[in-house]
């Protein structure tokens, strides 16, 4: 299985979307600091995941959902 999540900052209130096979020790890697783009916005939560049968799906998903249309799908679907 492979997921796209979406994490949100604590302390900056912004979200960030990301896909890999292990989302829960992805996360630890992002509070951790070790993932460059999100150092400087710990800590995160996850809020929103999906699951799919293949990384080429996962990735579709992920481009789609760093888009204007995902962006706005994740703002009208997740309420966050």
């Amino acid at each position: 299985m492979f997921y796209i999540y979406i994490l949100r900052s604590l302390s900056h209130n912004t979200l960030y979307v990301g896909s890999s096979k292990y989302p829960r020790s992805r996360l630890e890697e992002h509070n951790r600091g070790k993932v460059r783009y999100t150092k400087g916005r710990m800590p995160w939560e996850l809020v929103y995941k999906e699951s799919f049968s293949s990384r080429a799906e996962a990735m579709k998903r992920e481009r789609f959902l760093k888009s204007g249309q995902g962006r706005k799908w994740v703002k009208e679907n997740l309420k966050i």
